[in-house]
């Protein structure tokens, strides 16, 4: 079978231009009558040591490249570590809360609202303590927010929901009424930041009846759920 020989000129850096290596290939012709040449290269440098410089140029400021980025990331570690996560917004502070809930010590469980959109939702933070009045108790070992008060807690952010008169409640006649499908995911310990977000998913002015949805994080995983029924009205 016919072959047609494929040539490529190779001159390496490090020889004489003069005596260019020279590497061989055949190929099967692709017709025997016309023999072709498939391809035929020559590369030559005509100066090998401006080819040198020019890798060593190349590696020099990879090099320096590598070296900033290191310094980037040194930088950044050298920031201390209080100064690194910003404090949470405050939308409503202690006192804004206490003119909207009637709760007091020891039973109030909301710290301070950072996020609130008026009639729909509102996004507010516990901070967990081991001053709390419930860890001598709970347990004296362990101590660990009983599920009950996350409950509470996050009754409380929806009551700041539906206290305000975008919704027509009032701090005189609200009531937490029931909740479902509750779960918790993970113990909450002293020293906890607990954020909570209460979402109004139903509301029924004529029977007085307000659902809503509820979750609470830590560290932004999800610590407890389910969705709570609030009740206005009488307290007759």
């Amino acid at each position: 079978m016919e072959a047609t020989a494929l040539t490529n000129h190779l001159v390496s850096p490090f020889s004489s231009p003069s005596q260019p290596s020279i590497h061989h290939f055949l190929l099967p012709s692709t017709s025997p009558v016309h023999q072709r040449r498939i391809f035929s290269s020559r590369i030559s440098v005509s100066n090998p040591r401006s080819h040198l410089n020019l890798l060593e140029s190349k590696s020099k400021s990879k090099f320096i490249t590598c070296c900033s980025v290191n310094g980037t990331e040194e930088s950044v570690k050298d920031i201390p570590i209080e100064k690194k996560f910003p404090a949470f917004p405050t939308v409503m502070d202690i006192n804004q809360i206490r003119d909207i809930l009637p709760h007091r010590f020891p039973f109030l469980l909301v710290d301070r609202v950072i996020e609130y959109n008026a009639g729909v939702s509102a996004v507010a933070i516990k901070n967990v303590t081991i001053n709390d009045n419930f860890f001598p108790g709970h347990f004296p070992e362990r101590p660990i927010m009983p599920g009950v008060l996350m409950i509470e807690a996050m009754a409380q952010v929806g009551g700041l929901v539906m206290l305000q008169p975008e919704v027509g409640g009032s701090r005189e006649n609200f009531f937490f009424a029931g909740i479902d499908k509750v779960r918790f995911r993970k113990p909450v310990i002293a020293g906890d930041t607990l954020v909570m977000r209460m979402t109004l998913i139903k509301l029924q002015k004529r029977f007085g009846i307000a659902k809503m949805e509820g979750k609470a994080y830590v560290g932004g995983e999800v610590v407890c759920e389910g969705e709570f029924l609030m009740a206005t009205g009488s307290s007759e």
